[in-house]
C-alpha cells in the first residue's frame, strides 16, 4: 500500500498511510517488518478503500483534529469579539476552506481563505457560500491588493514553507488587530528551524491526495523561533496559550515530544484568560553566546572526566 516511512534520530521509523495521513507505527525497527499491518490497514481501515478519491482533509482522523482546534479557538474568538472586536478574517493556508466556513458560520461578516493549490480552493468554493476563496503564495501575497483584516488566521502551513520568516512579515502586514498561528515545532529551548523533506517527490507519481505543502520542503520552527519570527515581524505583543488542544498531537508520550503548538501576536494587549505573554530570546551572533564559540577549557575538562565516568561503570 501507499505509506510514508521517516527515518528517526534513534534509528526507528514512524510509517504514515500515505492516502489517509494515519500514523500506523510509531517506532519500528524497520519499514519492512510491518508489512502485513500496512496491508491490514489498506484492505479494512484506510478511508479510502471505502471512499477512492478522498481529500486527505476529508479522512476522519484529519477531521477530528480540526474539530478539536475549532472547538478550542471558540472561547478565544468570543472574548476577541467582545474586547477587540472582530469584523474581518483572513484564512491564510485554507486548504478546502473548513476554517474559513467556520469563521464564517460564527458571524464574521468579511471572509476571505486563500491556498497555494487551484484545486484546494475549487473544491473551497464548491463547499462553503459564505467566504470569498483565491490562490496565492503565502510566500508571495500581495498586501495592497488584500488589505487588512481584524482577524489572520494561518493553521497548519507555516512549516510546510520554505521561507516562513517572510511569509510571517507578510502576514503581519496583512494583520490589522490579531494572527493566530498553529505550527507543528521541532523541540528545543533555542530559536532554531530544520529544514526537512516532507515527502519524496519520486513517490508521488499518481498519487493525487497529497495537498499539503507545494515544494514538499518544509522549515520547521522551535517555539522559541516561533516567538521570535513573530516578535521580529513587528508584533509588539505575542502570546502563548496557557493550555492546548485536547489532542494527543499537543501533548508529550512516553515515546514522543509535544509534535505542534499554537500562539496568537497582537498590535496591541489582548486581556485574555487563555494566554500568557511570550519573550523573544535574544541571541547575537557576535556574543559568547553564540553558537561558535567553544567550550572554555574547564567546561572540557568536566564534561571529558564525566564521559570517562560514564563509561567506565
Amino acid at each position: 500500500m501507499p505509506a510514508i516511512a521517516v527515518k528517526q534520530p534513534d534509528a526507528t521509523y514512524r510509517i504514515w498511510c500515505k492516502t489517509c495521513s494515519k500514523l500506523l507505527v510509531d517506532s519500528a525497527q524497520s519499514p519492512e517488518s510491518y508489512a502485513s499491518l500496512l496491508l491490514k490497514h489498506e484492505k479494512k481501515e484506510c478511508p479510502a478503500t471505502v471512499t477512492p478519491g478522498l481529500w486527505l482533509f476529508d479522512n476522519p482522523e484529519v477531521r477530528n483534529f480540526t474539530q478539536a482546534r475549532m472547538d478550542f479557538i471558540t472561547p478565544l474568538l468570543r472574548e476577541l469579539r467582545q474586547s477587540v472586536g472582530i469584523e474581518s478574517a483572513l484564512d491564510v493556508g485554507c486548504g478546502l476552506g473548513d476554517f474559513s466556513g467556520y469563521l464564517s458560520e460564527f458571524g464574521i461578516h468579511k471572509v476571505v481563505g486563500i491556498d497555494g493549490r487551484e484545486k484546494n480552493v475549487v473544491e473551497a468554493r464548491k463547499r462553503h457560500i459564505g467566504p470569498q476563496f483565491q490562490i496565492g503564495d503565502a510566500e508571495e501575497l500581495q498586501v495592497q491588493a488584500l488589505g487588512s483584516f481584524d482577524l489572520v488566521l494561518c493553521f497548519g502551513l507555516l512549516y510546510h514553507l520554505e521561507n516562513p520568516m517572510r511569509a510571517v512579515r507578510i502576514l503581519r502586514a496583512l494583520t490589522k488587530k490579531v494572527l493566530i498561528v498553529e505550527s507543528m515545532c521541532v523541540p528545543g529551548d533555542k530559536p532554531k528551524l530544520e529544514l526537512l523533506d516532507e515527502v519524496d517527490p519520486k513517490l508521488l507519481d499518481g498519487y493525487e491526495h497529497y495537498d499539503q505543502g507545494l515544494n514538499y520542503l518544509g522549515f520547521y520552527p522551535s517555539e522559541p523561533c516561533l516567538i521570535k519570527m513573530l516578535t521580529r515581524s513587528g508584533f509588539p505583543f505575542v502570546y502563548e496559550f496557557l493550555t492546548l488542544p485536547p489532542n494527543p498531537l499537543y501533548s508529550d508520550t512516553s515515546q514522543r515530544r509535544r509534535l505542534r503548538t499554537m500562539m496568537l501576536a497582537s498590535h496591541f494587549e489582548i486581556p485574555s484568560t487563555m494566554l500568557r505573554l511570550s519573550c523573544d530570546q535574544k541571541r547575537f551572533a557576535a556574543k559568547l553566546a553564540d553558537p561558535w564559540v567553544r567550550p572554555s577549557r574547564g567546561i572540557r575538562s568536566r564534561l571529558g572526566r564525566a564521559y570517562r565516568a560514564f563509561f567506565a561503570r
